[in-house]
């Protein structure tokens, strides 16, 4: 199956639910923060840049874990006015290097927040926390799956979930050891309830397309530094920061391309064996 579908040249229902992720955008409370050499920030910029030269307007916006890699409420706050600024609903998760609680308190602005089940247009959302405190690796415990039945139960719309962490293998040793610890419990629901189109998600840094008994599979690129595709460790990418389309469709289908920068951001240490 073709997976990149050129979103802006296709033409979308009006009840069509449009969406930009943007994910592991690893910002700090200081401007010049840097991870693995690349300035986090500037590169968010070259990203949303990127985006907005595309004319595509979302619906809303699903920003997908490690937003804030210090997990200041200073960078958090500071990340809601750049947010803020796409005018559109912005609905954030967190990731493993953000504190859940710090990011729900100071990540909120007039169009951003960080909300659990949101419906829109035919389809309900289900943003999910699978950070472990102190953990690289993910899980989603017991009050998250229950949350997630009672988001399931009754509901007649079709459903796409978001969560950090993987579900799956993603073919990369060295990540799919911090993936999704009981990824079972979560198959066993998605099992039990085909209105599941989709499930998308961050974490590792570089794009994953599958689809499993009906149900597309989406893991999109950082908005700073890629992690290189299958490689048994911790490997740095040369590809682009980048971000993913999608539309959600009137009948289930998920259409969804990735687009990325035109170039590498500057001081990227392509060497470097891991970062805290």
């Amino acid at each position: 199956m073709a997976w990149q579908r050129n979103l802006r040249r296709t033409p979308l229902p009006r009840e069509s639910l449009r969406i930009l992720q943007i994910t592991d955008t690893h910002l700090y409370s200081q401007a010049d923060g840097r991870l693995l050499g690349v300035n986090t920030l500037d590169s968010f910029h070259a990203v949303i840049d990127t985006f907005l030269d595309t004319g595509w307007e979302p619906d809303l916006i699903l920003a997908t874990g490690d937003l804030v890699h210090d997990a200041s409420p200073e960078g958090y706050r500071d990340l809601a006015k750049l947010l803020d600024r796409f005018g559109k609903p912005v609905f954030c998760l967190p990731g493993n290097h953000d504190k859940p609680q710090v990011m729900r308190e100071h990540l909120q602005g007039k169009h951003v927040s960080c909300p659990r089940v949101i419906d829109k247009k035919g389809w309900r959302l289900v943003l999910l926390d699978s950070v472990i405190e102190g953990e690289v690796g993910g899980r989603l415990n017991a009050g998250e799956l229950e949350l997630l039945e009672d988001a399931l139960n009754g509901n007649a719309r079709h459903v796409l979930l978001s969560l950090h962490h993987q579900p799956v293998p993603i073919g990369s040793a060295w990540l799919d050891e911090m993936g999704l610890e009981n990824a079972d419990e979560l198959a066993s629901v998605m099992g039990r309830h085909p209105e599941i189109k989709g499930v998308l998600w961050g974490h590792v840094h570089q794009q994953f397309d599958d689809q499993r008994n009906g149900v597309r599979l989406m893991a999109s690129p950082s908005t700073c530094v890629q992690f290189a595709p299958h490689s048994d460790e911790f490997s740095v990418g040369q590809q682009q920061p980048g971000f993913r389309l999608l539309a959600l469709m009137p009948d289930g289908q998920i259409l969804s391309e990735v687009m990325r920068t035109d170039r590498i951001p500057q001081g990227l240490e392509i060497a470097s064996g891991g970062y805290e």
